[in-house]
C-alpha cells in the first residue's frame, strides 16, 4: 500500500496573510513544518513577513485530490493539458488498484 499523497494534519495549520503592496494581498508560502502556532509567532517577532495583515488557522486537512480528478475525468474538455492528464491518471489508477 502507497502512502498518502498529502501527510495527514492533526495540529492547527497557520497561514499569514501579507499586503504585497500592488501586487496585493496574498498567504505567505509556508515550510508545513514552519506553520504551527509557536514558529508563526517566533517569525512575527523576527520580522520575517513584511505587513502581515492576519493569520489564519486551519484546524484539519484532508486529501482531495481523488475527488478533483474524478470530477475533472466526467469532463468534456479534450485534450486535457499534460500535467492534468498524470494527474488524473496517477490519482485514478492508483484509487482502482486499491
Amino acid at each position: 500500500m502507497s502512502p498518502p499523497l498529502v501527510p495527514q494534519v492533526n495540529q492547527d495549520v497557520y497561514f499569514v496573510l501579507c499586503d504585497f503592496g500592488k501586487q496585493g494581498q496574498a498567504y505567505v508560502e509556508t515550510d508545513p513544518s514552519q506553520a504551527d502556532r509557536e514558529t508563526v509567532i517566533r517569525n512575527l517577532l523576527a520580522g520575517e513577513f513584511d505587513r502581515p495583515l492576519s493569520v489564519m488557522a486551519e484546524g484539519w486537512a484532508r486529501d482531495v485530490s481523488e475527488s478533483i480528478a474524478r470530477e475533472i475525468a466526467k469532463t468534456d474538455d479534450d485534450p486535457l493539458p499534460v500535467g492534468t492528464r498524470s494527474f488524473i491518471d496517477r490519482l485514478l489508477t492508483h484509487s482502482a488498484s486499491k
